[in-house]
């Protein structure tokens, strides 16, 4: 065996999402903040996720949390997501499953019943409660970055569903928060497949036509997700984030519900203090806490806290051969979709 590039991963998942976290042979990322780290993966040289997130190496579902030197002091380490599509400035499941990966392993010294671990993000800085028994980390509270809402009951017109409504939200990345019944569907595992095809459809065209700026950090600008949303009888908020290039986020999605309530704070349906349970689309929860309100920029935002838990399952070591013929990996349509 020979191997140009070597790397380990400790491989989690949390409420069912793969975060395959990377803990050697990635020493840094240049750049002089998370951000410019974040520009340079997607903007200069993107070979190491293309290398990891394709074909044959890895597959559409599950990110890789890469953990580097934090640029701020303050952070115990800089985190960014790499997925299949593009690298992203924060994740909410991610940051739990690198929360966990670091404590379980040994890597941040685990101290019962409660860890601190904070991230330095491009979003800015995210600290991550850990609560901890017997060696085990039972609940991620991850603080999230602020989230706001840009656009409220903006429309796209389609010609499959007619004029669908949508919510233009922050809450780590940009998200266009969807009423899943304008598209004739149930959030429910049958439902997978398509809900995922329409998602990245819609996101596709409205981020064509939404440049959706972050007003102080532009690595941030564009949409990343469509995030489909219903209530459930029993108060709780049933959601499917889809990911290009075509999939169903399995877990209730952290940025994702931290947007959600921004939203529901807009509305005048939240205030400071409300907890909201998210549920995904296999029936996993996260519990999103309305800590305080804030602003970012022009806009009115919220602080909020969401909680999960994660699962170790796996060690790996991923490696090169100078001589393999797919460097950057590959992706065809029979399992990547367009």
């Amino acid at each position: 065996m020979r191997w140009c590039r070597t790397i380990q991963t400790v491989d989690v998942h949390c409420a069912g999402e793969i975060g395959r976290v990377v803990t050697g042979g990635v020493l840094n990322i240049p750049g002089r903040t998370m951000a410019e780290k974040l520009h340079h993966l997607n903007a200069v040289d993107d070979r190491l996720r293309r290398w990891l997130c394709s074909e044959p190496r890895s597959g559409p579902a599950g990110s890789f949390c890469l953990l580097v030197p934090a640029c701020d002091p303050v952070a115990d380490a800089g985190l960014i997501v790499l997925q299949p599509d593009q690298a992203h400035a924060m994740s909410g499941s991610n940051a739990m499953c690198a929360v966990t990966a670091l404590l379980e392993t040994g890597m941040i010294a685990m101290v019962e019943p409660v860890s601190i671990v904070t991230f330095d993000t491009a979003a800015g800085l995210v600290k991550a409660t850990a609560t901890c028994r017997d060696g085990k980390v039972v609940k991620v509270t991850v603080d999230m970055p602020p989230a706001f809402v840009t656009r409220q009951d903006a429309v796209i017109d389609t010609p499959e569903w007619g004029p669908v409504r949508y919510d233009l939200c922050f809450g780590g990345v940009f998200y266009a928060l969807v009423d899943v019944d304008q598209i004739g569907l149930a959030i429910a595992p049958e439902n997978a497949r398509a809900l995922a095809t329409i998602g990245v459809a819609l996101r596709d065209r409205i981020g064509a036509a939404e440049p959706a700026p972050h007003p102080t950090i532009p690595a941030l600008d564009g949409l990343a997700y469509v995030m489909f949303r219903a209530d459930e009888p029993d108060g709780a908020l049933r959601t499917c984030t889809t990911l290009r290039p075509g999939r169903a986020d399995r877990s209730p999605c952290g940025t994702g519900s931290n947007s959600n309530m921004a939203a529901r704070h807009a509305r005048g349906w939240a205030k400071p203090g409300d907890v909201v349970t998210s549920r995904s689309i296999i029936g996993g929860e996260f519990t999103t806490e309305f800590v305080a309100e804030t602003r970012v920029g022009p806009y009115a935002a919220t602080q909020n806290r969401v909680s999960g838990q994660c699962w170790i399952y796996g060690l790996s070591q991923i490696g090169l051969d100078p001589t393999d013929p797919f460097p950057q990996g590959f992706t065809l349509s029979d399992t990547w979709g367009g």
